[in-house]
Parts: structure tokens; sequence; C-alpha cells
């Protein structure tokens, strides 16, 4: 810093691509602060240095970093500004390496600190990189490979026609396209890489023009098939033209030295590269047409999809049979039981292991919605407490990730009542229909009401996308502001949840996909939109308190249970898997519904019909 003239510098907990999860090369933040949580910013001066993350790692923090740091509990930029402007004086520097920044929150910074009299500075040399030196872990130099064609929904060559159409078709008549996050990359070719933990992705960016194709990525890990695939259309516009990774700045600041406009998208695209690029020929939106694109599968991704949920569901059926057995002996803890559900994915037919660090909470563990256990320190399960855990597997097929919540023993009035609501907002939202063009944010509070109705609530998003054989989160679709509205083709997942702190946490998660509903009247525009839920496991019928439900959502559970058996069944049969299968039959039994809807569940009702028309007068995006 001395040696750069820095003052402070700021160390985020992303990589070049803005990626969710990064691979250990990337995790500056965790080798400069003994830190391992996904999400953080840190700042160092000449004798201070400060932890910034939010509320889900303040317990971790606390326990791994040294003397060394302050903890900051909050997230904000301005307080991170505030932190800053308080240790370095008047005309100091602030730096940081722009390309592990994002647009918007290079912006962010830029703001808070104006007019303070202190000067924020990109420093292409990363200050971390440096320190870190010969100990930081060497890049990847595992093969990229093709996805086989069974598991692709069209070819690249296809992907490539329709992005080049919606340039085309742009007001601005873009002539580039620049895509920075990885798995827009992998997408748009048909490749998959390991280059990030439980991500099937690899390091690379790509520059799609009108008539030519740049991928910059490291040449000697494509696998024969992979080069082959690429260079099958040269010479020609589909000729797709290795580069090296690093090249990508040179090649950009080249190229837009012409008569051109480039489109990116500002969500994964970084700092350093959007400055490369002069203002007036640029062409900025949220989301990359690439990335828009990839949310909406077609017909046979969605099969694809499908098929991957059937082999979970196998998987998650085989776990809790197991748990069923073992937990009352006290043979498993949270650790043991993320390894064997791990363990029963890898089994699965397309396996490529986890789509994520399994998380495996028993009791109050369940309380911190993203724990997730270690060798060293893990509760043994009881039939007497509540056990949740949110997992998922990465299939050539398709990506998967699904959350149950159990209880083997007497659960107290409030886990029941709490489990029956959450479990009833799943519900709610599932069997929503909503006009075309909805914001999901405008409808997630569906999910809440049950909850909303006895003063509980949940601190966490309510869903995100999720991919064919890529990210376990995929973006832009979900329930949040800065997602794009729904449309038919976007799966999603549902899951409410509730967590009482120091006792225990419930979670009930399911993908979802969204399918244009079969109403009684149909629109003269678009047609209405709803749900249906591909992930197929059981709830815990030891958690329902039945007298909550209406009748319309038993007979939803009974409707959800009867594609259970019909799906899930064959395949357990398939696979001789006689007890689980006998297991299945007696989990997805029909619930009684009455002939009448209880005082409660009416109330319910009447509430959701009042919510509904309220919230149907600003649904359109």
């Amino acid at each position: 810093m001395r040696a750069h003239g820095v003052h402070a510098y700021i160390v985020p907990s992303t990589d070049a691509h803005m990626s969710e999860y990064i691979s250990k090369r990337d995790a500056r933040l965790g080798w400069l602060t003994g830190f391992t949580g996904s999400a953080g910013t840190s700042v160092v001066t000449q004798d201070k240095a400060a932890l910034w993350t939010d509320s889900r790692y303040w317990t971790q923090a606390e326990r791994e970093l040294d003397c060394n740091w302050e903890l900051q509990r909050t997230t904000w930029i301005e307080s991170i500004a505030m932190w800053i402007m308080e240790a370095v004086p008047v005309g100091g520097n602030i730096s940081l390496d722009p390309f592990l920044f994002s647009v918007a929150t290079w912006n962010s910074y830029s703001q808070a600190l104006y007019g303070s009299g202190r000067t924020l500075l990109p420093l292409e040399t990363n200050l971390v990189d440096q320190a870190w030196g010969d100990q930081r872990p060497s890049p990847s130099s595992s093969k990229i490979y093709s996805l086989p064609a069974a598991f692709t929904g069209s070819s690249w060559q296809e992907k490539v026609a329709g992005i080049r159409q919606q340039m085309e078709q742009h007001v601005r008549r873009p002539t580039a396209v620049l895509l920075s996050g990885l798995e827009e990359t992998a997408w748009l070719f048909n490749l998959r890489g390991d280059d990030i933990p439980y991500n099937p992705v690899f390091y690379s960016y790509t520059l799609l023009t009108n008539t030519s194709i740049s991928l910059f990525v490291e040449g000697s890990r494509l696998s024969v098939a992979a080069r082959e695939s690429l260079s099958s259309g040269c010479p020609g516009p589909l000729c797709v033209e290795l580069q090296e990774y690093g090249q990508v700045s040179a090649h950009l600041r080249n190229y837009t030295l012409g008569n051109v406009t480039v489109w990116l998208g500002t969500e994964y695209t970084t700092y350093g590269l959007y400055g490369i690029i002069p203002q007036e020929k640029l062409l900025e939106e949220s989301y990359s047409p690439v990335m828009t694109a990839k949310a909406v599968k077609n017909a046979q991704e969605q099969e694809l999809l499908r098929a991957a949920h059937v082999r979970d569901a196998v998987a998650v059926i085989q776990y809790l049979l197991w748990l069923e057995k073992k937990v009352p002996q006290g043979q498993v803890d949270e650790f043991s039981g993320a390894q064997h559900i791990d363990a029963l994915r890898r089994a699965q037919q397309h396996s490529h292991g986890p789509s994520f660090q399994s998380i495996s909470a028993s009791g109050l563990n369940a309380a911190l919605a993203h724990y997730s256990p270690s060798n060293g320190s893990s509760r043994t399960l009881s039939a007497d407490e509540m056990y949740l855990f949110d997992t998922g597997g990465q299939y050539l097929d398709g990506t998967t990730d699904i959350t149950r919540t159990v209880h083997w023993g007497q659960p107290t009035p409030l886990q029941k009542e709490a489990y029956t609501r959450v479990l009833m907002g799943n519900i709610d939202l599932s069997r929503l229909v909503f006009p075309s063009n909805t914001a999901g944010r405008t409808v997630e509070s569906f999910a809440r009401r049950a909850l909303w109705d006895i003063g509980l609530n949940y601190g966490h998003g309510t869903g995100h996308g999720i991919g064919n054989f890529l990210s376990v989160h995929e973006w832009p679709v979900g329930f949040q502001s800065n997602n794009v509205p729904l449309a038919a083709g976007m799966f999603t997942s549902i899951e409410p949840g509730y967590y009482r702190d120091g006792e225990f946490g419930i979670r009930i998660e399911d993908i979802a996909l969204v399918v244009e509903a079969q109403t009684k009247y149909q629109s003269e525009e678009k047609p209405f939109l709803t749900f249906e839920v591909v992930s197929l496991v059981p709830y815990d019928r030891n958690l329902i308190d039945l007298s909550l439900l209406s009748s319309e959502q038993i007979q939803y559970l009974n409707s959800y249970y009867k594609k259970i058996r019909e799906r899930v069944g064959p395949e357990l049969q398939r696979q001789q898997l006689q007890e689980e299968y006998k297991w299945l039959q007696e989990s997805t039994e029909p619930f009684p519904v009455g002939s009448a809807v209880t005082t409660t569940a009416t109330t319910a009702m009447l509430a959701l019909t009042s919510l509904l028309s309220v919230l149907l007068s600003g649904l359109q995006a």
C-alpha cells in the first residue's frame, strides 16, 4: 500500500465474474482475514482493519477473526465509507481492484466518498495477490468439455443465432454482446468445467459480434470434442476464435476503437471491463440477452430438469428412510448426514456431485438459515429435535435444490403450527394463478401470509432461479425487486421458512416451473400463469396440523402426493428399492378432506382473497 500511495484498500468476496461461489484461488477475503463466510468486505489501512458482513455470518466472523480485525455488523457501503473517512485523512487515496467490483458497487463507493476530499483510485495491481505470492492456489488445469447433445436444449449455433437476432431487433442495433458471467459462456456454447466447487463452469469471457465470435479461455484445457465443436463453422460467422483468457481487456479496448456498440449486463460486468468501453458506445442493461434467454427453458430443457428431479427425489427418499432408522439409535450427526445424502446423490445416474455445500442442521443450528456442519463441530441428530436439510445435486440433465424439515418425536405446539404455516405459504404460492408479465416481488407475500397472520416472518428471500446443470442460484429469476417478470418456462425455488433463534428452524423448499394456467376464462391477451412443482418429496406428516389447512390446501397436497407416487414410485421400483417404495406409499397417503372448511381456514382464505385483490392492481411489471 505504501509503495502505491494507498491509504485504504478495499477487498471484496467476489471474483472477476461476479460469481456467487468462488474458487480457492479467488478467496482473497478468506486468505486475508481468516473469515470463511461467502459474503463480506474488508478494508485495510496502515494501522487498522475491519470486516463488514451480514447477520448470517456474525457469529462465524466472531469466531474466525483474530484481534487485528474489527467486525462491523452491516453491509451498507455508506457504513464502509464512513469508517474509511474516519480512518483516512483528507487527501488520502482509497484503492480497489476494478476487476473485482461490479459497476453498481463502484458507483456506490464513488457516490459515498464524493466531496469528502478522498480519492477513489482504481488499481489494477491486486495487492492481496502480491502479498499472497506463491502461496496462492494455482489456476485450474482440468478439462473443459462439451455437454452431450442429449442434455442440451439446442445447439450452440442455434443459441448464437438467437442472440444475434435479438441484436438486430434491438432499437440501438448493437454490434457486439460482451459476456462476463461464467454461466453465460458455458450455456451459450454447451460447455462445462469444474473451476468453481459445485458449479460446472470455467473461467472465460465471450465477445459475440454480428460476424465473429471470440472466446477468451485457456485453450489448452479444451477437450478434443469441445475444440472440434467450436471450430466446426470455421471459417465464417459461426467460427469460434480462441483467445487467451487474459487478453480480454486488450481485445475489448481495440474493438471499441471502431464504430461499434457493445451490449452488456451490468450485474455481471466488472467496473474494470465496463470502464474500457466509451460511454457513447455502451448499451447497458441489468442482464445480458444471454442471461435472459437462458432463464426461459425450452421444452427439451424443461423435460431434462423434470427427469433430474425424479432421480433426485429417489436419493432424498433414501436419505429420509435411513434417518428414520439411524437417528433414534444416536448414530447420525449433522456432518455424517450431509456426507450420506451427498453419497446417495452421487450414486444416481448422470450425477456430478452436490450443487452446493449441504446444509444439515439439527435443533438450534437450524435457526441459522445457512448453517453448514464441519467434521470438527457437528451436533448429533436427536428424535426430540427438529432437523432441517437443504441440499441439491448437479446432474447432466439439471440442477436440483430441495429443503425438508422433519421431527421424529413429539414436536411442540409452536413447532407444529409454525411448520404448518410455512407449508401453507409454500402451497399458497405454488397454486397461485397470476397474470402474465407479473413481477415475482408482487406475489412473494403469498408465501408469508399464513405466518403474518400470527405475527411470524422470515428474513431471507422466497426463491431463486435454477439452471440446467449450471448454477443452483440462477439470476435473474426469483421474487426479489431486481428479478425480471415471471414468464412461462422459468424455474424458481419456492422456500418460505421460520427461524426461532437458539431453538429451531424450519424451511420447506421446492423447485417449480412457471406454466400457463388452465383458467375458466381465457385472457384476450396473454394467458395467465401458475406453477408446476417439480420437486417430488413428501412433507413430514408428523409436523402438519390439518386443522389449520383449508380444504383447497388439503386437496392440493393430495394432488401433489398423487403426482409423487406416479412419477417417483416407478423409478424406485426400477432401481429395486422396495423398502423405499413402501415408505413412499405410506408417506403419500391422501389426507382426509372435511366436508366444511374449519373456522381458522375460512378466515385464512378470506385474508388470502383480500390480499390477492389488493395485489392484482399492481401486478403488471
